[in-house]
């Protein structure tokens, strides 16, 4: 019993005692409550959002899932680090509190309702995360257990999504007499998809509409799904499964989190929950399961997270490195990786004609595409909830640090034959996506601050400037900004060589120079 008690318990100790509180929002409501009865926790004497969801983590890590990788590094100060083996690799002593990404990104998931994607061989424990996850929404595990989908060659799209009622089959006059028996599964808040890679093509299709659109739809009759976290799960993401995955479906998943392997050390945790019968996700406490409510609200406070403008500055100097492929247009707007790609020409003359950048300095020549508005959308979304996570009002340059990798996993697709890769200390990063995209985000950080983009950045200065608006801006000063705007142009490309950052600038400028010429020409109009 002492095994039971321990696992149900919850630390009533702050998970993070330097998180500022928050606030709590006056509500109208609260003016017509009655007088508290005793031993009732109301709203105001559970903790806040943010806390709970550590409390989650941190039961879940230390209880239920054995996972002693703390990847996910913070300092508060100098951390110690030693050289091990012969690569020399660093193990680094973090100053500060630091995670698991195995256990936290699922739980950033939850939170903001995303879709997260495990890889790794079996038994890892990628399908018990996500059955605690479903937990953790306030579903049973019998509940979650049989709402889980299961990926096998056979996978109907009616063992999918649901199956016409037969007598309205034999009786019906017209398709809107056919009522249609949906699965239960479509109507949960977390959703498991067991090997999504084993499930055919055609259904892939059919959990596309799902994934994306949140509806279903069978002999034309919608079911409208809530919102749901997402949580799929493959032995191997680089097609092992036996079927390949429709580019869109993989697109749909926002971050891809490796089970890495177990620790012979902890040996004695599985052999006490053996001889106890102790099953982790049927001993979740109460005290960390969210209601419906909380989860709604838990999403409003994670968006009310800021981003500061230098925080995002870096983020768009980073995403600009990738997209830009000089040879692949003859329009300025058209000289992009994607063109290249929608050509069908092969990979190696496209950067056997790119000859023209310093191919080991530019990070763009690591890559074969660029950063899309989702990939953009979804790392900002997780880099607010890991900030929101540990208790913090706005990002900072870790927090997205941290995530990046986990996002653009599989997004940003590496060009093996760069010859970053070929230098013998960067070897390792050919098989380790996760430590390249960390690299990468390093070397665009040190670019930035080489550029001194945070005292000097004339295109963020005019940007700044239009964003004020143009009501009572006369023509003489619309002029001046047309005059500014193309002399900058001159000064940036004159003598230089086209980088992916001054290929987005310049399209920014031409951006500002058109919205200046029309506003001109209605002025002249009046």
């Amino acid at each position: 019993m002492a095994f039971f008690n321990l696992y149900q318990r919850v630390s009533r100790a702050p998970t993070n005692p330097k998180a500022a509180p928050k606030s709590r929002q006056f509500d109208v409501a609260d003016l017509y409550q009655g007088p508290l009865q005793a031993g009732v926790e109301t709203a105001a004497d559970a903790p806040p959002l943010d806390e709970k969801l550590r409390q989650a983590y941190f039961w879940i890590v230390n209880h239920a899932i054995i996972s002693p990788h703390y990847d996910i590094e913070y300092n508060d100060g100098p951390a110690q680090s030693y050289s091990v083996g012969d690569s020399r690799r660093l193990l680094t002593l973090p100053s500060a509190q630091s995670y698991s990404s195995f256990i936290l990104l699922p739980l950033l998931t939850f939170a903001t309702r995303g879709k997260c994607l495990f890889v790794g061989g079996p038994g890892r424990g990628k399908t018990a995360s996500a059955i605690l996850m479903g937990v953790l929404s306030g579903a049973s595990v019998r509940e979650v257990k049989r709402g889980m989908q299961h990926g096998h060659p056979q996978l109907t799209i009616a063992d999918l999504l649901g199956n016409p009622l037969p007598s309205d089959l034999i009786n019906a006059q017209s398709m809107d007499d056919i009522r249609i028996a949906w699965r239960s599964w479509l109507g949960m808040r977390v959703k498991i998809i067991d090997e999504y890679n084993r499930i055919p093509t055609r259904t892939q299709s059919a959990l596309l509409t799902v994934m994306g659109d949140n509806y279903a739809e069978v002999l034309n009759h919608i079911y409208e799904c809530p919102e749901s976290a997402w949580f799929l799960t493959a032995n191997d993401d680089q097609g092992g499964g036996t079927y390949q995955v429709i580019e869109a479906l993989r697109d749909r998943i926002d971050v891809i989190v490796q089970a890495l392997s177990f620790n012979p050390r902890f040996l004695n945790e599985l052999l006490a929950r053996i001889e106890e019968g102790i099953r982790p996700e049927e001993l979740v406490p109460r005290e960390i399961i969210f209601t419906e409510e909380e989860i709604d609200r838990m999403g409003v406070e994670i968006r009310q997270v800021e981003v500061p403008e230098a925080v995002r500055r870096r983020l768009e100097f980073f995403a600009s490195q990738f997209e830009l492929s000089e040879t692949a247009g003859g329009q300025f707007e058209y000289m992009t990786k994607d063109t290249a790609r929608l050509s069908g020409l092969e990979w190696s003359q496209v950067t056997a004609a790119d000859s023209g950048r310093d191919r080991l300095k530019d990070l763009g020549c690591q890559t074969k595409n660029g950063v899309s508005v989702r990939n953009l959308m979804t790392l900002l979304v997780y880099a607010k909830a890991l900030a929101y996570f540990r208790g913090n009002g706005a990002v900072d340059l870790d927090d997205l640090r941290q995530i990046l990798p986990f996002v653009l996993h599989d997004k940003l697709q590496p060009d093996p034959d760069a010859p970053f890769f070929g230098l013998p200390e960067n070897a390792a990063y050919r098989t380790d996506r996760l430590s390249w995209l960390r690299r990468m985000f390093d070397l665009s950080n040190d670019e930035f601050n080489r550029l001194n983009l945070d005292n000097d950045d004339p295109v963020g200065a005019m940007a700044k400037e239009f964003a004020q608006g143009l009501d009572g801006v006369s023509e003489r000063t619309t002029l001046s900004r047309l005059t500014r705007i193309e002399k900058l142009i001159g000064e940036q490309v004159k003598g230089r060589k086209l980088y992916g950052h001054l290929y987005d600038d310049l399209l920014k400028l031409k951006y500002l120079h058109q919205r200046y010429t029309n506003y001109l020409q209605w002025l002249r109009s009046q």
